[in-house]
């Protein structure tokens, strides 16, 4: 019960964080807009180098000085994901829900290698029937789950900027986050074979960010008359992710 508990830490984050949606009293359009997306960008741009990349090399350090190539292969593989997938299915024709699907398909991505190291923390913690391991398992699911409200709220807050409805935009915050407890228990019953692949999983889906954030995100909050507005918004995201990245390992 209480590795069960513990898997669901994660998720309930992102479910915070998309509940925002609801605290938007009218559907924002132009600067605000803009804000959501150079926030969004701050925060995607953040979390792909210190939840992803770091960890990625950080888990490959006995490669010596190779530690890095787990982390190339995996960001490469990640950005041609994303450009494979616009050649195979239709995008909307309005920009701002190109983005915003496109945004979704990042941030799902990102969460399910989070979700397996949540899961393979805890199945190192039963394997050593250490209290002590299993409290660290909890803290690593604690701060993921913080991490994870910006994360959320990036995805419910633009949707409804589009004219989605708060419940609809919601439930699609919420279920971007719901491949994180199924990767946390895949992780659990193969975890002999999940943790050679994490750190590629957590390149793969920093390079998907990352093609999104450069591609839609970025562009879309600095167009000319927003530029300012883009740079700040931007700014306040990429602290906000990087100082709950480093304060909550």
């Amino acid at each position: 019960m209480e590795t069960f508990l513990g898997l669901l830490i994660p998720f309930a984050g992102t479910t915070l964080g998309a509940a925002g949606v609801f605290f938007l009293k009218e559907t924002p359009g132009g600067r605000i807009q803009k804000l959501l997306f150079g926030f969004a960008a701050g925060v995607m741009m953040a979390a792909s180098v210190w939840s992803l990349l770091i960890p990625s090399m950080t888990m490959s350090e006995h490669m010596g000085t190779w530690a890095f190539v787990p982390a190339v292969l995996g960001f490469i593989a990640g950005v041609a994901f994303l450009l494979i997938m616009d050649r195979l299915f239709p995008v909307p024709a309005d920009e701002d829900a190109k983005v915003t699907q496109r945004l979704l398909w990042a941030v799902t991505l990102h969460n399910l290698p989070e979700g397996m190291a949540v899961g393979v923390a805890f199945a190192g913690a039963a394997a050593k029937n250490d209290g002590l391991a299993c409290a660290g398992a909890f803290a690593l699911a604690v701060g993921i789950a913080v991490q994870n409200i910006p994360e959320g709220t990036i995805i419910s807050m633009p949707m409804k900027s589009t004219g989605v409805s708060r419940g609809r935009a919601f439930l699609i915050g919420v279920l971007s986050g719901a491949i994180e407890p199924v990767g946390a228990v895949g992780a659990i019953l193969l975890s002999r074979f999940a943790v050679p692949v994490l750190p590629y999983l957590l390149a793969f889906s920093a390079g998907a960010m990352i093609c999104v954030t450069v591609s839609d995100l970025i562009p879309e909050a600095s167009e000319a008359n927003t530029q300012n507005l883009g740079v700040i918004s931007f700014t306040l995201g990429f602290l906000v992710m990087m100082t709950l990245d480093v304060v909550l390992g």
